[in-house]
């Protein structure tokens, strides 16, 4: 019996590492899935997107996709959840809740980052704009569940900064949308380009990478 006990254990320490590698594989996929997806609804929108589509960009195997996400439905929302998961995810890294920075470091540093993710990802805007071209029951959907917790987040911080004078005392959300709706420039001329962005707003000034 003591031998067979140690046999099993053995055995269990083996299988550890390998069910690892497995999930972390899984998760790569699902990632590049969702990337995929999110090029595909840019370009085609969610009506003329399809997951065969998708499959292709990739080379894999449809089923592959629809063991992942059952439907396109369940596959865009996912995507759409994934991007934001991304910015949120820079956001708790940067600027954790616990942080003594003032609530305009920490907005300039948020909206620095969702900047760098838009350039990084130029299908990721194209994505949110085609379900504005339809009335459809994703926008709602959307709206409250992808963009409304930035929304939460990033308030109450701007808020705070414009009773210290430090923003313009415009209506919180739209001083938001403003932001979000400024195309931020970026410049490449052979080197690792870097992203300009002034906050608050103002007149950018070219500057070289």
């Amino acid at each position: 019996m003591l031998i067979e006990s140690q046999m099993a254990k053995k055995a269990v320490r083996r299988e550890r590492p390998r069910k690892r590698a497995e999930q972390q594989r899984s998760i790569e996929t699902r990632a590049s899935i969702l990337n995929a997806a999110i090029a595909e609804f840019a370009e085609r929108g969610f009506e003329g997107a399809s997951i065969r589509a998708i499959a292709d960009r990739l080379g894999l195997q449809h089923p592959l996709i629809t063991y992942h996400y059952r439907s396109k439905d369940i596959l865009w929302r996912a995507a759409a959840q994934h991007a934001f998961a991304q910015i949120r995810s820079e956001w708790d890294i940067s600027t954790p809740e616990e942080s003594d920075l003032s609530p305009l470091a920490r907005l300039r540093q948020e909206y620095k980052i969702l900047f760098r993710y838009t350039v990084a990802f130029p299908e990721f805007h194209r994505f949110m704009r085609q379900e504005t071209l339809t009335n459809n029951p994703r926008l709602k959907w959307v709206a409250e569940t992808v963009l409304a917790p930035p929304l939460e987040r990033l308030l109450p911080q701007i808020i705070e900064a414009q009773k210290r004078g430090l923003l313009p005392a415009v209506d919180p959300i739209l001083f938001h949308y403003m932001m979000v709706a400024l195309p931020p420039r970026s410049r490449n001329s052979g080197r690792k380009c870097r992203l300009q962005v002034d906050f608050p707003p103002k007149t950018r000034r070219p500057e070289g990478c």
